[in-house]
């Protein structure tokens, strides 16, 4: 069950990275397409080429019928998703940013104290900003508050910051429960890049000499 919430938590981080990049993208060429075909039919004008100016207007009027105005709030919303979600899997995966320097000095037993009080910590802070979250959420709900562009319900766009908090608290349980049962906590190796250690088996494993590879 927890390998497949992990990995749910992972597609939809991908997807809402992906998606938004895409989105972004789109919106960028669209107005950047305008600018230039405006451009375009200036000079075709100016040196008289009707035929030109006439492609040129065409292709104007027909990419300004794609709308795209809702393109920077869907960013927005995915964002802001995307931030809430990738909190959670960062306390899974140890990438979240910690001052660590006085905790190493102490000895282990103060050390370990303080790392359970701290995970416990993160644990009762996100799960208030949850009960809370849901509460704020149940309001807009009340009010029926739709986004200005989408015209999609307000709850819906709040209704990450419950789910996203609820799912880091139980990370930081999560965390605490391994780290009180084995002293071990998640480690995140910023210089690994994935893929590259089955490309090293398999070089390792292949039948060529070294002399060949």
């Amino acid at each position: 069950m927890l390998r497949l919430l992990d990995r749910l938590e992972e597609i939809l981080i991908a997807t809402l990275i992906a998606a938004a990049t895409a989105i972004i993208f789109a919106s960028v060429t669209h107005r950047y397409a305008l600018s230039g075909l405006a451009a375009l039919i200036t000079y075709a004008r100016v040196h008289d080429f009707g035929l030109l100016m006439s492609m040129a207007r065409s292709s104007y009027f027909g990419l300004k019928a794609v709308n795209l105005i809702w393109a920077q709030e869907l960013c927005i919303i995915m964002f802001v998703w995307m931030a809430k979600f990738g909190a959670a899997y960062g306390v899974r995966t140890g990438i979240h940013v910690g001052i660590d320097v006085v905790i190493n000095r102490l000895s282990p037993e103060r050390r370990f104290a303080f790392i359970l009080f701290g995970l416990c910590a993160g644990a009762f802070f996100t799960g208030t900003i949850a009960a809370l979250g849901a509460n704020f959420v149940w309001h807009m709900y009340s009010v029926s508050s739709i986004s200005p562009d989408l015209e999609l319900p307000m709850w819906i766009v709040y209704l990450a910051i419950p789910l996203g908090s609820s799912l880091m608290c139980f990370r930081f349980l999560q965390v605490a429960y391994v780290y009180l049962r084995t002293g071990e906590l998640p480690h995140h190796d910023h210089g690994h890049v994935d893929g590259m250690d089955e490309i090293e088996d398999a070089i390792n494993h292949s039948p060529l000499t070294p002399k060949d590879r």
